[in-house]
């Protein structure tokens, strides 16, 4: 996938001009869009953050603040790992040690409205935007080695595609809402019953509550798009502002189907917005730096600043069990 992007970029005209008007936007009029994409990188994990707190208050009460270490602490574990499955864990020291365990299921249940929300919003940008990301779709999937056995994809292959993201969804909508039954019926399995106590707490879900996660994640995803419709405009990608947001909620569908993990994901976020961005600007170096910025403000600096997190938790049981 790197050397797929370095001949994307060795194939765009005027290179040095690009590369000549990004580093000019650092100081020319451009500037606030970076400062505010960076500040919106707080209002996306502050809303996480929030919504992790209402989502464990049925374990213990935790202040915002602390929500707050805690996904940044998740993501700090999370780069290393498939689709981040380890920011569950990240998150989870900062609750008691009796509720460690459970706060992983909670936690589940704010992923799982997160991937909804960008199902969704993806799904909404392929209907959007299907007489122009076919050819861009099966080019990603090539790259990733899904059509290695399949290099010509029919004409029904984006419909199923499309159709099948679709029923995924309506079964995760049904999961979702339907927790509280769902987790009484999996009570009843012997394997499961001695264990019940892990997941007992998705019985208190109400369907009001689980509509307040879903309205934070939603109002997450908001900001995730307007940080990268941002920082296009800041590396010079000139596109509309509909057609630019389709194109983000393809690309984040992309990153939510495809598994990978977080320290090579960018050769994957920089190939699909290429392909996709390529479609409304020629200015290739600009879409992959506006990808690479987003990953890291987004995942990277809240990954190290995590770090800092768990250290200072470990830093704090070091002295406290010598002190004792």
């Amino acid at each position: 996938m790197s050397y797929a992007l370095y001949r994307e970029i060795k194939k765009q005209p005027d290179l040095e001009h690009s590369l000549e008007v990004i580093r000019s936007s650092f100081f020319g009029p451009n500037q606030w869009k970076l400062i505010l994409a960076c500040l919106l990188m707080f209002v996306n994990w502050g809303i996480e953050a929030r919504k992790w707190q209402v989502l464990v208050r049925s374990l213990q009460d935790i202040s915002f603040i602390k929500a707050f270490k805690a996904v940044f602490s998740g993501q700090s574990l999370a780069v290393n790992t498939p689709n981040r499955v380890g920011e569950y864990v990240g998150r989870v020291v900062y609750l008691e040690e009796g509720n460690r365990l459970r706060g992983i299921a909670l936690t589940i249940v704010g992923s799982l409205s997160q991937t909804i929300i960008t199902l969704v919003a993806g799904l909404a940008g392929m209907f959007m935007m299907k007489d122009t990301i076919t050819g861009a779709l099966k080019h990603i999937l090539m790259e990733v080695g899904f059509l290695k056995r399949f290099p010509e994809l029919p004409p029904v292959a984006y419909d199923v595609i499309f159709y099948s993201v679709l029923v995924g969804v309506i079964v995760m909508l049904i999961i979702y809402f339907e927790l509280s039954y769902l987790t009484r019926l999996l009570e009843r399995l012997p394997f499961v019953n001695k264990y019940s106590y892990l997941i007992e707490k998705l019985e208190d879900f109400h369907w009001k509550e689980l509509t307040r996660i879903l309205s934070l994640s939603v109002t997450r995803y908001i900001v995730f798009v307007v940080q990268f419709i941002l920082l296009l405009q800041f590396c010079n990608v000139d596109v509309p502002f509909w057609p630019a947001a389709g194109m983000v909620s393809v690309f984040y569908l992309v990153l939510a189907v495809v598994p990978t993990i977080s320290t090579i994901e960018l050769s994957l976020r920089g190939l699909a917005a290429v392909q996709l961005f390529g479609i409304l600007s020629s200015n290739t170096f600009g879409i992959i730096a506006a990808a690479a910025g987003i990953w890291f403000i987004n995942l990277i600096v809240p990954a190290l600043a995590g770090s800092l997190f768990i250290l200072g938790i470990k830093l704090f049981k070091s002295k406290r069990e010598k002190d004792s």
